[in-house]
């Protein structure tokens, strides 16, 4: 991860911002379990589930997030913080080891065969992508993650300026 991330969170971007709605909508009336979020920045989701009884496995390639992140989480929330450059291939999604993985705003294709076998049966996948305003190479096609998943079940699924997708493994 470029170090301009860790020099945009010291300056305090993107501190205020809450959980992603698709995240609380995910989760409303689960039983908390085991989370994974992915490239979890400062942790607004990870806090959210963690707040709600998740045990959270948050992972980010950025020092300076993560510092943020446990700090925020210091009062006796369950959060484990691991830096793992994602792009390396520095973090593994252990197989069948997750009750909900959570992706947001973060589109690394290869990471879609990992994040399919890394949750349990019955098990949640969060994914919110971006479809327009940033690099295209970031950018996921109308479509994509609706076939990503495809034999899974759809609990929600949405495109417009970006895809929403809650997906349930059979």
């Amino acid at each position: 991860m470029p170090s301009n991330w860790d020099e945009r969170y010291a300056a305090g971007e993107a501190a205020d911002r809450p959980p992603e709605p698709l995240v609380i909508r995910a989760v409303a009336g689960r039983t908390p379990r085991r989370a994974l979020d992915l490239a979890c920045g400062l942790g607004r989701n990870a806090l959210y589930l963690a707040a709600h009884g998740w045990q959270v496995t948050a992972v980010d390639a950025s020092s300076v997030a993560l510092d943020i992140l446990r700090e925020r989480a210091a009062e006796g929330l369950a959060v484990t913080t691991v830096q793992a450059d994602l792009e390396a291939g520095a973090f593994l999604i252990e197989p069948n080891s997750w009750d909900l993985i959570v992706d947001c705003n973060y589109l690394q294709r290869s990471l879609f065969p990992a994040i399919r076998d890394g949750i349990v049966s019955q098990g949640v996948f969060v994914g919110v992508f971006p479809m327009q305003g940033i690099n295209p190479a970031y950018q996921i096609h109308p479509g994509e993650a609706k076939a990503v998943f495809a034999g899974w079940t759809l609990l929600h699924y949405s495109e417009g300026s970006r895809t929403e997708i809650i997906a349930r493994r059979p």
